[in-house]
C-alpha cells in the first residue's frame, strides 16, 4: 500500500491547477513511474496526489502553424518514439526517451515527468537541453514559458512551482530544420538502467558536407543538472571534417566545462573518461548522419 492522503482525478489542466492550488500538500502525478517511488521511499509519504493522467489537451505531438514542434507534457516515452513527426524532425529525441527503463516505464512514464523531475540522468533532458526547448507552465497567474536553460536550479530542483502544471515542450523550426544527432547513453546494462552519463551532440554541415557550421553538446550526469558545452561549441564553428584536431578540441574543451561527481554507478575520473570519449563518438555519429565524415 502506498501512503498518500488521497487522489483526485483533475479533468483539464485548469482543474489540476485549483487543486493543487487549494491544497498545499498535494503534490502532481502524471505515470507516477518517479512520484510512487518516492512515496513508496518515504521521501512523500503523506501527501495528497492530483492526476493529469488523463487530461488529453497535454498529450499528443503536433506540428504548430510557425513550424515548431509541440510535445505535449502528458505524452508517453513510446508515444514520443514512434510518433511520425518525431521520427522525421527529432529522431534523436526519439531515440533517447526509447532508452528509458523497459517497456512498461516506456508506456506509463512521460517526458513531462521525465524533465520535471529534476534528475540531472533524465534520458530526454540532454537532447531538450540540446534542442533549445522551451516548457509551458501553467499555474494561478495562466500560462509561461521557460527555456530549459534557465529550468534546473540544483539537482532534484526546478524552477516549476508546485501548484503549475507542465502542459508542453516547444522547439522551433531553427532548433531542427537542417540538424541531425546523436545521443549516447552509458549505463552499466543495455536496459533497464539510470544513465551513468548522457551526451547528445546536433551537427549542421555545410552544403557540400565538409565542414561543421554549427555544433551543439550537452550532458547528462555531468554535472549538478544537465548542462550545454558552449566553449566545446564554438570549437567547431566552420571547422573543416578533416581538420586533425577537431576531435581532441571538441572533447578537451568539454572537459573544462563539467564537474561530475563519484557516485555509486561510478567515480568522478570515469564519467571524465565518458565525458571526453562519448564527445567524439557522438559526434562522429552526428556527422555521418547527415551525411559526411570525419577525417581527423
Amino acid at each position: 500500500m502506498f501512503d498518500i492522503a488521497g487522489f483526485y482525478e483533475a479533468r483539464s489542466v485548469d482543474d489540476a491547477v485549483r487543486a493543487l492550488s487549494e491544497d498545499e500538500n498535494a503534490e502532481l502525478i502524471n505515470g507516477g513511474t518517479d512520484v510512487l517511488i518516492r512515496v513508496r521511499a518515504g521521501k512523500d509519504a503523506g501527501r495528497a496526489l492530483v492526476s493529469v493522467k488523463n487530461i488529453p489537451e497535454i498529450k499528443g505531438v503536433k506540428l504548430l502553424p510557425d513550424e515548431s514542434i509541440w510535445i505535449g507534457a502528458g505524452t508517453s516515452f513510446t508515444h514520443i518514439t514512434n510518433d511520425p513527426l518525431i521520427m522525421e524532425h527529432l529522431p534523436m529525441l526519439g531515440e533517447a526517451v526509447d532508452m528509458v527503463g523497459g517497456p512498461q516505464i516506456r508506456n506509463m512514464g512521460t517526458m513531462g515527468g521525465n524533465i520535471c523531475n529534476g534528475a540531472t540522468s533524465a534520458d530526454s533532458a540532454a537532447s531538450a537541453v540540446s534542442l533549445n526547448t522551451e516548457l509551458l507552465l501553467t499555474g494561478p497567474e495562466g500560462e509561461r514559458r521557460i527555456s530549459i536553460h534557465d529550468f534546473y536550479t540544483g539537482p532534484g530542483r526546478t524552477v516549476r512551482r508546485r501548484e503549475e502544471v507542465c502542459t508542453g515542450f516547444l522547439i522551433r523550426k531553427e532548433d531542427y530544420e537542417g540538424w541531425t544527432g546523436k545521443y549516447i547513453k552509458y549505463g552499466k546494462r543495455r536496459a533497464m538502467e539510470i544513465a551513468t552519463l548522457g551526451c547528445a551532440v546536433r551537427v549542421k554541415l555545410n552544403g557540400d558536407r565538409s565542414r561543421i557550421e554549427e555544433a551543439r553538446l550537452a550532458y547528462g550526469v555531468a554535472a549538478p543538472t544537465p548542462i550545454r558545452c558552449r566553449k566545446a561549441e564554438e570549437k567547431l564553428k566552420n571547422r573543416s571534417l578533416s581538420d586533425p584536431g577537431l576531435l581532441s578540441d571538441f572533447s578537451e574543451t568539454a572537459l573544462t566545462e563539467v564537474n561530475p561527481r563519484s557516485s555509486w554507478r561510478a567515480s568522478r575520473e570515469f564519467r571524465m573518461q565518458l565525458i571526453s570519449e562519448l564527445a567524439k563518438r557522438a559526434l562522429s555519429e552526428a556527422v555521418k548522419l547527415s551525411g559526411g565524415e570525419i577525417h581527423a
